[in-house]
C-alpha cells in the first residue's frame, strides 16, 4: 500500500479479556476518528480515509461501520457479521456481552447503517462458518448497494490469509487497490 502512496495506520486496542466488546469498538471507532484527524500530519488525506481488517479485526471493522465513520470504504476479510453462531462456541468462555451487546456488535443486524461501498474477502482455507458469514454479508450488502466486491481467495489457513496484502499482485491486494483507486 505504501508502495503505491498511501499511508498506513495500524491502531492498538485492548484484548477482549481485558476490557469489553462494546470498549474495544470504541477503541477502533476513536483510531478511526484520529486518524482522520491527523492524517494531513503524517501524509495522508483525511478525504480518502479506508478501513481493512482481517478475522476480528474484521468484526471490529464492521462494527465501526456502524457508526457512520468518516471513511470513504472498507476491506473485510474473514469476519464475523453475526455474532449469534460464535458465541455458541467456546468463545462464550471468555467473551461476556449481553443480547443488547451482541445484536449491537452485529453488522448483519444493522446493514442500513452502513453508508460506504464495502468489499467482503474470504478464504477458501476459512472454516465453514468463517466462508457462510463471508458470503452472507456479501449477499446482503449487495442487496443494500454497498458491496464494492467479494472475493474468494485461495490460502491454505484462515491466519495465512493477511499475508497475501504483502504482495502487490495478490488477488486479495487488487480488491484492495481497486477499492481505493491507486
Amino acid at each position: 500500500m505504501t508502495a503505491r502512496g498511501a499511508a498506513l495506520v495500524v491502531p492498538e486496542f485492548d484484548n477482549v479479556s481485558v476490557v469489553s466488546l462494546p470498549t474495544m469498538v470504541e477503541q477502533c471507532r476513536e483510531a478511526v476518528d484520529w486518524t482522520v484527524r491527523n492524517a494531513a500530519s503524517f501524509g495522508g488525506d483525511p478525504d480518502r480515509v479506508y478501513l481493512a481488517g482481517h478475522s476480528s479485526g474484521a468484526h471490529l471493522a464492521s462494527c465501526v461501520l456502524l457508526g457512520d465513520p468518516p471513511v470513504k470504504g472498507a476491506l473485510v476479510i474473514s469476519g464475523m457479521y453475526d455474532l449469534h453462531a460464535p458465541l455458541l462456541s467456546a468463545r462464550s468462555k471468555y467473551v461476556k456481552i449481553t443480547p443488547d451487546e451482541l445484536d449491537a456488535a452485529s453488522a448483519m443486524r444493522h446493514l442500513g447503517r452502513i453508508r460506504c461501498p464495502v468489499a467482503v474477502a474470504w478464504s477458501v482455507g476459512d472454516s465453514p462458518e468463517f466462508r457462510r458469514q463471508g458470503r452472507v454479508f456479501s449477499d446482503a450488502l449487495e442487496g443494500m448497494g454497498r458491496l464494492a466486491s467479494r472475493t474468494e481467495v485461495f490460502s491454505p489457513n484462515h491466519f495465512e490469509e493477511p499475508r497475501q496484502l504483502a504482495d502487490p499482485d495478490s488477488p486479495l491486494s487488487r480488491v484492495l487497490f481497486s477499492l481505493m483507486k491507486i
